[in-house]
C-alpha cells in the first residue's frame, strides 16, 4: 500500500460537500430511507458550523476518496456533571468494508469524546445489523436498553 492508498481521518471540510452528500445518502439508503435536499443542506451547514451544541463529522479518506464518514455530537446528561457524546451515524463505503475504516473512525470519536472530557459515547444500530455488530462488540458494550420513539 502506498502512502497515497492510506487511510486517514479527518475532520468534513466545504471542499467535501458533494461527496460527503454521496456517503449519507448511501448511509440513509442502507436503512431504507432518505431525506429531502433542505435536510441535507441544513445538516451540511450545521458541520460546518461552530455551534458547540451541534454536530460534528470526521471522514475517513483514502486516495483521495472519501470511504466513511461519522456524525456525533456532545450534549448534557441528567446523571452527569459533564457531556456525553452520542455518535448518531456510521458508515464505510462497501468497496472498504473490513479494512478498519469503522474502527477508526469510532477510535476518532472516542479521542474526541476524551479531548473533550465526555466520559462516554454511545450509539445504537439495528439489531440485524450483524456486520456492524461484530465491531462494536469488540470496542464497545452492549447495554441492555430499548429504544422507544413517540408514535404517528
Amino acid at each position: 500500500m502506498t502512502s497515497s492508498d492510506a487511510l486517514s481521518v479527518r475532520p468534513l471540510s466545504l471542499m467535501d460537500r458533494s461527496q460527503w452528500g454521496d456517503l449519507w445518502a448511501a448511509y440513509l439508503a442502507f436503512y431504507q430511507t432518505s431525506r429531502p435536499k433542505t435536510i441535507f443542506d441544513t445538516l451540511f451547514e450545521r458541520l460546518m458550523g461552530n455551534d458547540p451544541q451541534d454536530f460534528n463529522c470526521l471522514v475517513a479518506e483514502r486516495g483521495g476518496k472519501l470511504v466513511g464518514l461519522t456524525h456525533f455530537l456532545f450534549h448534557r446528561h441528567g446523571w452527569r456533571v459533564e457531556n456525553v457524546c452520542y455518535l448518531q451515524d456510521l458508515y464505510a463505503d462497501p468497496s472498504v468494508r473490513g479494512q478498519g475504516v469503522g474502527r477508526k473512525l469510532i477510535s476518532a470519536v472516542y479521542e474526541a469524546a476524551d479531548a473533550a472530557k465526555a466520559p462516554s459515547v454511545y450509539w445504537m444500530t439495528q439489531d440485524s445489523n450483524a456486520e456492524a455488530r461484530k465491531l462494536y462488540d469488540r470496542i464497545g458494550t452492549l447495554t441492555p436498553f430499548i429504544k422507544y420513539e413517540r408514535g404517528t
